[in-house]
């Protein structure tokens, strides 16, 4: 297989969800990656952030030495609050988030499934310490659901799978997933490619997923 290609970075990972937000979206990032997405959120764009443990207008991440650690997001990082933003108690916040206020969450997935399951909150191995916090709320609460995740596991095997045989957080919930290599999109026809690194072939990354990968 052909390796002349660069995965894509984290930061570039997340200005890639960012570029895709609409203006006005009310938007929650959940834990782990999809946080960073608040740092590249293009100028000029309202985009209203949302976070499970009642913040809404949350800004970037602080400038380091002047973190307030009683603004924190639901992963415990420092936070900063934009012009008009507020916090409130978390009860009000999964209010939000059932209610079907917002228009798009990004998580982080263990797996996806070609039909748009997700398993994100446990592996279910002995050992793992489950916590699924607010995941199954917002995948199914969210307008639409987003999974930034990296393609592989450090095994190698694709995180996109025909079935999820880890413990489900939403059934039929995801509708893009952008990873380290590739943007796909879960179609009613089945996973369709969007966009992939340079350098890597569409025929190489229906070898990687294990899948047929729907092209325009």
């Amino acid at each position: 297989m052909n390796m002349a290609y660069t995965k894509r970075s984290k930061d570039a990972l997340a200005r890639l969800v960012a570029q895709d937000i609409p203006d006005g979206a009310y938007v929650n990032l959940g834990i782990g990656q999809p946080t960073l997405v608040a740092n590249h959120i293009p100028a000029g764009r309202e985009v209203i952030l949302q976070s499970e443990n009642g913040i809404l207008g949350m800004g970037p991440a602080p400038a380091a030495g002047s973190e307030d650690y009683d603004l924190i997001n639901a992963g415990k990082q420092p936070v900063t609050l934009l012009p008009g933003g507020a916090y409130f108690h978390h009860a009000d916040s999964f209010a939000m988030m059932r209610g079907g206020h917002l228009d798009i969450c990004v998580l982080g997935a263990f797996q996806v499934s070609a039909q748009g399951d997700l398993a994100n909150w446990s592996t279910g191995e002995p050992g793992a310490i489950p916590a699924v916090g607010g995941a199954m709320d917002l995948a199914i609460g969210a307008k639409q659901t987003w999974v930034m995740m990296d393609l592989l596991t450090k095994q190698g095997a694709s995180k996109i799978v025909q079935a999820c045989t880890y413990p489900l957080t939403g059934l039929a919930c995801v509708k893009r997933i952008y990873t380290d290599l590739a943007t796909f999109a879960i179609t009613p026809d089945g996973v369709r490619l969007v966009s992939a690194v340079d350098g890597l072939s569409h025929a190489e990354l229906e070898q990687l997923v294990g899948l047929p990968l729907l092209q325009d």
